[in-house]
């Protein structure tokens, strides 16, 4: 299909890319925006991200019915813009308007609070070597791993990527290798020599420097995932292209060029352009739409800061075809298209994992459709249906509470009756005077056709829990109803069904998303860790690697160290104590006591278990270091000696 500029100028076009800003393009390719090398790639681009929005935004409508399902929402129909203005009129703010009932959220609360227990684990993503000497490898890479998602705050991105995955059906994550710079600190000595001696003064001094380099995780919002519609979404590796738009700012765009090895060009050609903006991020959220308002403020504050859009870009290609090398075999290539006009980055894609740099949950997948419906697009309907409940109960209150009166206006003032102030007088008028005031007015009754729609609304709910998986155990609430008292074994009962359904939607994640992106954290490591680094050895592995290390609470790692074969081990989607049976603090009695059975098992990673179940995450750090115990030998007399005074203990005592 043909690439269409709109909201600029021809002119301008001709008259800003005829300028030269000596940039040195990779590969000695030919990418002035005006150039025809570049001309071809940039539709080429725009063909397959157009074909994708057109794709995805067929969900869109459905997405936003979510987005506002999910807020503090106030539907300002034309009933309800009435009843706000007569509420500014009377000075009474406190009349409810229409609003979303939030059970949908609390929903989405327990689905989320169960999924972040289960992958927030410490460490998120464990390693195993493959042969005998990738075992300690293997350890220091589960380590460094877990440093680089405490530095970058990897279980933030990978909560916006779970949350995405329930409540659109698809959440996206991107990793990336994040390298921070900056200035630090370094111990320095200054020796100066005098006829008075020597003498040295020590001091600090500040350097510019590389402070952090490691794995991070980055969101992608599914409103602007441009992925290749003729794939599911379990399998968008398979795809021929991947991409995904993303708002930036002009000055941020500069800075970046100019870092060394950046890989970004021609942004300097974007300077001038007025609307720097893609018309694929045009339709935006309703994320932002809360009480009543509207996106349109938000997005207008972004002219300010100058926002450039960057369609970015992984294509697997024949290069050949695409004029961009000789090769005939089909390579992942990385571009960027800035503001729909300009091409700011073309390169072969060098991950060693030979992967699209993405993966996506999707809980709710059939293995078809590259977007899938998610877990609270299933429940809209019932949502609706319990917002509609709710609000008509609201209003017939509201009806009721405000008088309804049949009023003949000849014998009545009228005004005097549209007051509504406590303790009003209401005059008659002289035709009515000395009549009596009982047929003046009447108030007409009122029946309340919606008394039942509060009783109606708790099995809207019900069905909610069932559909969902988050019943009322999973969200911190207690049956309330039936004829007799909750159980215990009722409560473990339906709380362990529960659980087992949340456990399957966390199994598909786990092998859907956090493989991909532990694979990739790995493979990451290997290739672009430049620099060594420490990290804590205090944990699961402090005994195997105080061998290597000794009795160091830390350990130096070389990039070197990394260079093994390995096996990444997914979760299975439990949660610590889900699935934990008091029954084992009984078996662990039993085998303490039984000899024959402490012999059989270990007594010690039996406790180890349950106490980790029970809720414990450093029991590791209570373990005595063998090492340091010290044999004492004494004789036979002072041996009693300290048995006497309590100091001794006989074994087994």
């Amino acid at each position: 299909m043909p690439y269409i500029i709109t909201g600029e100028p021809s002119g301008w076009r001709d008259e800003i890319y005829k300028k030269d800003f000596n940039y040195k393009y990779p590969y000695g390719l030919d990418l002035r925006p005006d150039s025809d090398l570049h001309k071809k790639l940039r539709s080429k681009i725009w063909e397959r991200a157009t074909m994708s929005r057109n794709e995805i935004s067929k969900r869109f409508d459905s997405w936003r019915e979510i987005d506002r399902s999910l807020t503090t929402y106030v539907d300002l129909s034309n009933t309800t813009k009435e009843t706000k203005e007569e509420n500014i009129r009377l000075k009474d703010p406190t009349k409810p308007l229409t609003i979303v009932f939030p059970y949908s959220y609390s929903m989405l609360e327990a689905l989320l609070t169960y999924l972040s227990m289960a992958f927030f684990q410490d460490p998120m993503f464990q390693y195993e070597g493959v042969e005998d000497d990738d075992t300690v490898g293997a350890m220091l890479m589960e380590l460094v791993i877990r440093l680089h998602c405490i530095k970058n705050k990897v279980p933030l991105a990978v909560h916006t990527v779970l949350r995405d995955s329930l409540a659109y059906g698809v959440g996206i994550g991107i990793p990336e290798w994040k390298r921070q710079y900056g200035r630090k600190v370094i111990k320095a000595s200054v020796t100066t020599e005098s006829e008075l001696g020597t003498e040295t003064q020590n001091m600090n001094q500040f350097v510019s420097s590389l402070l952090f380099e490691g794995n991070a995780l980055s969101n992608i919002d599914p409103y602007m995932w441009l992925p290749d519609p003729s794939v599911s979404s379990d399998n968008i590796q398979k795809g021929e292209f991947l991409g995904w738009v993303e708002r930036d700012s002009y000055v941020n765009l500069l800075s970046e060029e100019n870092q060394p090895d950046s890989g970004l060009f021609n942004v300097k050609y974007l300077k001038n352009k007025k609307n720097k903006r893609s018309t694929l991020a045009l339709d935006q959220s309703d994320r932002q739409t809360k009480h009543g308002g509207s996106t349109d403020m938000h997005r207008a504050i972004s002219d300010t800061i100058s926002p450039v859009d960057r369609i970015r870009m992984y294509i697997t290609i024949i290069p050949r075809e695409w004029k961009l090398s000789k090769s005939e075999a089909p390579e992942k290539w990385y571009f960027e298209l800035a503001g729909d006009d300009v091409i700011v980055a073309c390169e072969r894609a060098d991950h060693n994992h030979g992967m699209y740099p993405m993966a996506v949950a999707s809980p709710e997948y059939d293995g078809y459709s590259i977007t899938p419906i998610g877990r609270m697009e299933v429940l809209y309907g019932l949502q609706h249906t319990l917002d509609f409940l709710f609000n008509s109960h609201v209003a017939n209150v509201r009806k009721a509470i405000n008088d309804m009166l049949v009023v003949d206006p000849y014998l009545v003032n009228i005004e005097d009756l549209k007051d509504p102030q406590p303790g009003k007088l209401i005059r008659l008028r002289r035709p009515a005077w000395g009549r009596g005031v009982d047929k003046v007015v009447q108030q007409l009754q009122v029946t309340d056709i919606t008394r039942g729609n509060i009783a109606d609304s708790s099995y809207i709910t019900q069905w909610m829990d069932r559909i969902s998986g988050a019943d009322q155990s999973m969200q911190g609430a207690l049956r309330q109803g039936g004829p007799e008292r909750l159980t215990s074994a009722e409560f473990q009962g339906t709380r362990g069904s529960a659980v087992s359904r949340l456990q399957r939607i966390a199994m598909i994640i786990g092998m859907q998303f956090m493989q991909d992106i532990g694979t990739q954290f790995a493979v990451h490591t290997q290739q672009y860790m430049s620099q060594e680094t420490y990290v804590s050895t205090v944990g699961r592995y402090a005994e195997q690697l105080s061998k290597n290390f000794g009795d160091k609470r830390r350990a130096r790692v070389n990039p070197s160290d990394l260079a093994i074969n390995y096996d990444l081990i997914v979760r299975d989607g439990s949660i610590p104590g889900g699935n934990f049976s008091g029954s084992w603090i009984e078996l662990f009695k039993i085998i303490g006591t039984q000899p024959e059975l402490m012999q059989q098992f270990d007594v010690t990673r039996i406790f180890t278990y349950i106490a980790q179940q029970l809720g414990a995450k450093n029991v590791e750090d209570f373990k005595r270091n063998v090492n340091q115990i010290q044999m004492q030998s004494m004789p036979d007399d002072q041996v009693a000696r300290q048995v006497q005074a309590g100091n001794l203990v006989p074994t087994g005592a």
